[in-house]
């Protein structure tokens, strides 16, 4: 009798969920032949996003943090296949993968189809710039590395510029506007802040980072990173103000060009740099996915199994999914944050053993253990153990940094290991006193 084919388990994007779920996957079920586990991305490297704010400012490179999906996938068990999904069908059980090109245009690998027993959607989200004019052609968004490190090339640039200005007796004054004041905003902001300061030790001569590099934070709604409590607002707020960030809250913006920004109040903003950090949605191709029940926001609604409302063996998690929070009232699903799609991965990771070995598959119930927001190297705020409208412990300072840096490298020790995770961070450390504190190039 032939051997019986392995269940194939297709996961959709590598990001803060994808690539853990893969890993533990494979792990757990590829390498004692229980299944065929099988990651697609479009691109090999990645950099963990909510770091790209420090890919941004400089004080991350992006080459010497990002991980290679080949790697892992050897490492783990699983495979890694690169491309982009560009279709599903349902009936057939398979999915569409773009063709990928090379720098030069040059074909590498044909659109194919890849079939599977379960799917798994993982893509996250982008940028929404809500429709605002001038947005597009003149803001930055921070979704992917090349545009964080696009954005620091313009920063280095631009500082660069204001330097050699000033020395002759001009305006050395560089104006960064970040429209969104949540977590990616804000700590855009102090991270600018600080990548200037030691940017301007580097042969800057006549550049006053405090006074010349001019940041301002725009945000619509009546304070800053809304979705968290009103303690971690305030807190935030002052630290920004003693880092010269000058803050506008209930400042909705209507229209941005190359020079400034409009707000609907009639508020003019200069902005020789502009970075929209304001909302995200799911990608715009989730919406026209064979039937599957999106939102208007491009996510797919799952139930809390995490299955998608119209088919059981589609799976979405993380911020390209709408999961309800009965938790939070009728009706409320759960917000798009990286402590979400890291509970839901640990969940799916029991819930594909339990579909293999035909068991009800377990519901999601998340589990608010706070939220932390970096405020620069040596600073970060935030609560611990607290509801998500409200921390009962609010922490902050050095303490609240070191806390705030054991996230990441939570996620390098889930795919990497403790050992060598503890190596690595050695050896940053000692290589530290050779190389500037941020990126010049």
């Amino acid at each position: 009798m032939a051997a019986s084919t392995p269940h194939r388990i297709l996961i959709v994007g590598g990001g803060a969920g994808g690539l853990p779920l893969a890993a533990a996957l494979g792990e757990r079920l590829a390498r004692r032949g229980l299944a065929e586990v099988t990651l697609v991305d479009p691109s090999p490297p990645r950099v963990w996003k909510p770091l790209l704010h420090e890919v941004a400012a400089g004080r991350m490179d992006a080459d010497s943090h990002g991980v290679d999906y080949p790697a892992i996938a050897h490492r783990h068990g699983f495979r890694f296949r690169q491309g982009a999904m560009t279709g599903l069908d349902r009936a057939a059980r398979t999915i569409r993968v773009g063709a990928v090109f090379d720098d030069e245009g040059t074909e590498v690998l044909p659109e194919r189809s890849l079939a599977y027993d379960t799917l798994v959607i993982a893509v996250g989200s982008e940028s929404n710039d809500f429709g605002v004019p001038g947005v597009a052609a003149h803001a930055i968004k921070l979704d992917t590395p090349p545009q964080a490190e696009r954005f620091h090339r313009r920063l280095l640039a631009a500082s660069v510029r204001a330097d050699l200005r000033k020395g002759e007796g001009g305006d050395g004054t560089v104006c960064v506007a970040i429209i969104g004041a949540g977590a990616t905003g804000v700590e855009l902001a102090a991270e600018i802040r600080h990548s200037t300061r030691a940017h301007a030790t580097y042969g800057l001569d006549h550049l006053d980072p405090e006074r010349d590099i001019r940041i301002a934070l725009i945000e619509a709604a009546p304070r800053i990173l809304p979705p968290l409590s009103e303690k971690i607002a305030a807190a935030a707020t002052e630290l920004l103000a003693a880092l010269r960030v000058d803050v506008h809250t209930g400042e909705r913006v209507v229209e941005v060009t190359g020079e400034e920004v409009r707000t609907a109040s009639g508020r003019r903003l200069p902005a020789d740099l502009l970075v929209w950090a304001a909302g995200i949605k799911a990608p715009a191709w989730l919406a026209g996915l064979d039937g599957l029940e999106t939102t208007r926001a491009n996510q797919l609604l799952v139930r809390q199994t995490l299955q998608s409302t119209r088919d059981p063996d589609v799976f979405a998690f993380g911020d390209c999914a709408a999961c309800p929070w009965p938790q939070s009232g009728p009706g409320a699903i759960l917000p798009p944050r990286a402590q979400v799609a890291h509970q839901q991965a640990t969940l799916l990771a029991k819930s594909m053993r339990a579909r293999l070995a035909g068991r009800p598959l377990p519901a999601f119930r998340f589990r608010d253990y706070g939220s932390l927001v970096s405020l620069g190297e040596l600073s970060a705020v935030g609560s611990l153990m607290g509801g998500l409208i409200g921390g009962s412990l609010l922490v902050q300072g050095l303490i609240a940094r070191w806390m705030y840096a054991s996230l990441y490298k939570m996620h390098q020790v889930a795919l990497h290991g403790v050992a060598l995770v503890a190596f690595d961070t050695v050896g940053r450390t000692l290589r530290g006193g050779l190389e500037p504190r941020v990126k010049l190039h």
